[in-house]
């Protein structure tokens, strides 16, 4: 709004300066107002989203906590508290800075180090808390791949340099206004003329941490018994279908804001006067977001049912978990019935990794990698086929001729960035984590031996279990002990009633 005292004085008549000017001092008094309750409003629905965000660190230890044999339940959920507390001084210190210190290069960002000169127009501090959660969400998935047999230190080690550095990098590339491939630039020099789209972070935060598992995995080999001397899998199975179906859900509950709380803003118009803004634009999120994931969930339940001829929960919360991640690259910026092919073809995807892991001889036991890594990166290629153009103009910037979805004629320009997007992540990851993974081996500080892996890492390790409990072998030889043993004969050399032991 704006008043001009000069001009409202003809209007008012001879005389009127000074009424002109106290009536433009109250409008101008209002238009202030506004502006601050839109910031108040942007910054508190920022901030609830960051609340949501990190709501997931629960659901991970959760699923995490479930899916590992109860033996080593205290080190998997002191791994996830140490991802977020690590991660969050060095996400302080130098991870914000390195991916949206703006003015920058195109590469890393260089400036708000430890929060310097924070608030600006442009970044506040609910955008870092906001942004710490998105970091601390990669280090958790990794955390998983290398589950079981990794040492406490390598585990500070990696999360701190993946908060404070690898994943920053990669967000600088795709979500600052300064980043090679983003395609928020601000002078208009867009990959492809689009720029790589990742809403929410299909790539640089589900494929960042399910590449560096990979690696993790990969260089630490399989845990003890994992495949027979045949190359046979053999399962080992987590120890309670209820946290993880408990971290599903908390996952799912924190979803809403990874995907929604990603437009940062809420109280944007895209059509002054009507229904049509960006409050909408978060709803239609939300929808996609969902829909994916009930369809993966759906297609992993009869999917693992022909496989295998069960039907089995832990299978379908991976599935759902799956379809999540697929649609968090590109749910801002699709239709609700897209979002159902992309959940689909995401429990495909999941499904063919998993066999293709167990032929590898590759063991994961969250099945992190295959999930976010693959899973992810078939969202980054869905996006390119099915993006609108409306709503890429809508989040990204008007500009007419937009390369958008492949399969809504909007040309291959975008898929090209989409799969430049992917090969650079995966070797951006693959040449930091992979070689942090092999220095961390070489120096014999990334597996804990086998002696300590039999026993349980929280026994050797942490100074006790987590519960009472009883690992599945272990079972069986308590059952095998309560077996009858008759008694020696008698001296008359009748046969005594057999004695439990």
């Amino acid at each position: 709004m704006s008043c001009s005292a000069t001009d409202l004085a003809v209007l008012l008549g001879p005389n009127a300066t000074e009424a002109a000017t106290y009536i433009c001092g109250q409008l101008g008094d209002v238009n202030n107002k506004f502006i601050d309750a839109a910031f108040a409003i942007d910054n508190t629905y920022l901030l609830f989203s960051a609340y949501l965000v990190f709501s997931m660190q629960l659901g991970f230890a959760m699923l995490c906590a479930g899916s590992v044999r109860a033996k080593n339940t205290m080190n998997i959920m002191l791994t996830n508290v140490l991802d977020a507390a690590a991660g969050g001084l060095f996400y302080y210190l130098f991870g914000y800075a390195f991916a949206f210190g703006s003015p920058s290069n195109g590469f890393i960002g260089k400036h708000y180090f430890g929060l310097k000169d924070i608030p600006t127009a442009s970044a506040d501090y609910s955008n870092f808390l906001y942004q710490w959660a998105f970091a601390i969400a990669a280090a958790g998935i990794t955390s998983g791949s290398i589950a079981e047999r990794t040492q406490f230190v390598a585990y500070l080690i990696y999360s701190s340099f993946l908060t404070g550095f690898v994943y920053p990098v990669v967000s600088h590339w795709f979500w600052s206004v300064d980043g090679w491939a983003s395609p928020f630039r601000t002078d208009g020099d867009l990959l492809f003329r689009t720029g790589a789209i990742d809403f929410a972070g299909s790539g640089v935060v589900h494929m960042v941490g399910g590449i560096a598992g990979l690696w993790g995995a990969f260089i630490e080999g399989p845990r003890l018994g994992r495949f027979d001397n045949g190359g046979r899998a053999i399962a080992l199975r987590g120890h309670s279908a209820s946290l993880v179906v408990l971290g599903t859900f908390l996952l799912w509950f924190g979803w809403y804001g990874f995907n929604p709380g990603s437009f940062n803003k809420i109280l944007v118009t895209y059509e002054t006067g009507t229904y049509n803004g960006q409050w909408s634009a978060v709803g239609r999120t939300a929808v996609t977001t969902t829909l994916a994931g009930c369809t993966a969930a759906l297609t992993t339940l009869f999917g693992k049912r022909l496989l295998s001829g069960h039907w089995n929960v832990t299978d379908v919360c991976n599935g759902l978990l799956g379809g999540f991640a697929a649609i968090t690259g590109g749910c801002s910026v699709v239709e609700p019935w897209a979002a159902i092919i992309c959940g689909f073809v995401a429990a495909l995807v999941l499904l063919g990794c998993n066999k293709l892991a167990e032929k590898l001889k590759y063991d994961d036991p969250l099945e992190a990698a295959q999930l976010h890594g693959g899973c992810g990166a078939w969202g980054l290629i869905f996006t390119a086929l099915f993006a609108q153009e409306k709503y890429l103009n809508q989040i990204y910037g008007n500009r007419p001729g937009r390369p958008h979805g492949l399969f809504m004629g909007g040309g291959g320009k975008l898929l090209g960035a989409q799969l430049i997007q992917i090969i650079v992540i995966t070797g951006w990851v693959s040449a930091t984590m992979g070689t942090l993974f092999f220095i961390l081996k070489k120096m014999k500080l990334l597996r804990i031996s086998s002696e300590d892996e039999m026993a349980g890492m929280d026994m050797t390790r942490h100074g006790g279990f987590a519960y009472m409990y009883f690992d599945d072998d272990e079972s069986h030889k308590a059952i095998q002990l309560r077996r009858v043993e008759p008694r020696s004969p008698s001296p008359s050399g009748a046969n005594t009633t057999p004695t439990p032991v």
